[in-house]
């Protein structure tokens, strides 16, 4: 593995949510394009060798788009999703949602939130992760998922509590890792020009 490259961990841009539609398959709202154009001109600096997204539309149109304008391979993979869970609308209101969360990262061997524990989802991410690093082992590379699975590889990789990660990043948010230790080394919570429109 090539020394002093960078992962960039991409968390999706902001979905369009549909009343009746799992969250795993919502897509970009307008707005959430709009900001992938912004995201794209703060990645730019980095020089992403590829683009790999989660196979989840969210995070696919997101890299699309971030690949097409930097003019970068782009490719989906396997294991990138989101924590298998219920649609959020199902699990009450936002600050129970919130509640549930944190005992899925405060328990991490039980079951408390959907279909996987936060250390399989954790397992399966990182693999996935691993694998990818080694189909490209040389540059900087750029991988688009999710929130969850992102915070829970970067907190454990670097000590920190998951809860308040998770909780800080927006959509879009960018975490970036030195290799092949996984050591944060920035965190970009919302890059500029990627807020709402006011």
């Amino acid at each position: 593995m090539q020394p002093g490259r960078l992962l960039l961990l991409v968390r999706h841009s902001l979905p369009q949510m549909v009343t009746g539609v799992p969250a795993s398959r919502w897509r970009l709202s307008a707005e959430g394009r709009r900001r992938c154009r912004a995201l794209a001109a703060h990645l730019d600096a980095y020089d992403p060798v590829a683009i790999v997204a989660s196979e989840e539309p969210k995070a696919v149109e997101t890299g699309q788009i971030v690949a097409r304008i930097l003019d970068r391979p782009f490719e989906t993979a396997p294991g990138l999703h989101e924590h298998e869970r219920a649609v959020v609308r199902d699990l009450g209101s936002p600050e129970e949602f919130q509640a549930q969360v944190a005992a899925f990262f405060e328990r991490p061997g039980e079951l408390v939130l959907g279909y996987e524990t936060a250390d399989q989802a954790h397992a399966r991410f990182a693999q996935a992760v691993a694998r990818i690093l080694e189909l490209h082992p040389d540059g900087n590379l750029l991988i688009v998922s999710h929130g969850t699975v992102i915070s829970l590889l970067v907190a454990r990789a670097n000590d920190l509590a998951p809860v308040p990660f998770w909780q800080s990043l927006g959509l879009p948010a960018l975490a970036i890792l030195s290799l092949p230790d996984l050591k944060l080394v920035e965190l970009v919570p919302q890059p500029a020009d990627a807020r709402d429109q006011t």
